[in-house]
């Protein structure tokens, strides 16, 4: 199920809305816990089993390294944590990739021996809410938050629909008090409905009508193309992304606010940016944050040298880009924004 969907607008958010709203707010969780795990279902019940899956074993490792906090079993915990949640990313968004790639490895070297394509699908979301866990594990271990003590408002915090499919990318820090306490008022609802609409416009009536464009330009043989059209594919694919992207971002924004939640803003006009790393500071700022607070701090950001950095910046960049997709294109893509 997708925001732009008829299911969606005119069966699952009013049904849900409505509910959310006569229910008693002890109950709201729930009932968006449940909301979410249907609204994920609808991709597909085995994509549901190993969000719930994830769930439990973050919610686990959460209690099991905040109970050891100040001795080197929390540090354990928390790299099971770590390798567990990057593990199953790993198998079910890499595993295709890695596979095809060892076969091309053994067809150069005259290695007779191949290993036949898994046929992996892909989870949706699955990059989201493993960072979303990995931040909550994070957290805790530096005490910057308490563990969830409460199955059901952890569970909400990595399956929240709003965000679950497209980002942006929610820290557990950002949104830890929010889930005992926000308000259902009518200034949130209008301002949710308002962002939301805004968000849907820049899906349908500019991301998919430039779609449209960018599809026919990049279905055609290269003999055939012309300049202009060579270039009308490019540009209008640009907007697309952003259209795209960024209006997923705004609908899940306003959806958050019709609930009461209050999500960070998760892009602020890229395309306006005079440096790459201005860009980055503008495009997709949750996950930009992400990686700056969980993987270049953590390396040594710009501490130790000129040559320190740029190795680091590097290896940031390498990893957005296979977070983008399991391809080379997106490793040469990640590579060159790192240079």
């Amino acid at each position: 199920m997708v925001f732009s969907s008829l299911t969606f607008l005119y069966i699952f958010l009013p049904l849900v809305i409505f509910l959310n709203f006569i229910l008693q707010k002890k109950f709201r969780n729930a009932l968006l816990l449940v909301a979410s795990i249907l609204f994920y279902s609808w991709g597909g019940v085995s994509y549901t089993s190993l969000l719930i899956i994830s769930i439990v074993f973050n919610f686990v490792i959460g209690k099991l390294i905040s109970n050891n906090l100040g001795n080197p079993k929390s540090r354990l915990y928390l790299t099971l944590g770590v390798i567990i949640n990057l593990g199953f990313l790993g198998v079910f968004k890499y595993g295709n990739f890695i596979v095809q790639n060892i076969n091309v490895l053994f067809e150069n070297t005259g290695i007779s021996f191949s290993i036949s394509n898994p046929g992996i699908l892909l989870p949706i979301g699955i990059s989201f809410y493993t960072f979303q866990a990995l931040s909550y594990l994070i957290d805790v271990y530096r005490r910057r938050t308490p563990v969830q003590n409460k199955f059901v408002d952890l569970a909400l915090y990595i399956s929240l629909f709003p965000q679950l499919i497209a980002g942006p990318i929610v820290r557990y820090n950002d949104i830890a008090e929010q889930l005992s306490v926000r308000e259902n008022n009518r200034a949130n609802f209008v301002s949710g409905i308002e962002r939301f609409v805004i968000g849907l416009a820049k899906k349908v009536l500019i991301a998919n009508q430039f779609a449209l464009l960018a599809d026919t330009a990049f279905s055609m043989a290269p003999e055939n193309l012309s300049t202009f059209i060579a270039w009308a594919g490019v540009v209008a694919y640009s907007f697309q992304i952003y259209f795209d992207f960024s209006g997923y971002s705004d609908m899940a924004i306003g959806l958050g606010r019709m609930f009461g939640f209050k999500f960070l803003e998760n892009f602020n006009f890229p395309y306006i940016a005079k440096s790459i790393r201005e860009f980055w500071r503008r495009w997709h700022i949750s996950l930009s944050n992400w990686f700056r607070d969980y993987l270049y701090i953590p390396l040594g950001g710009n501490r130790k040298g000129n040559y320190r950095t740029y190795f680091n910046l590097l290896i940031v960049f390498f990893v957005t880009g296979i977070w983008h997709g399991a391809s080379w294109n997106f490793v040469a893509w990640g590579m060159l924004h790192g240079l």
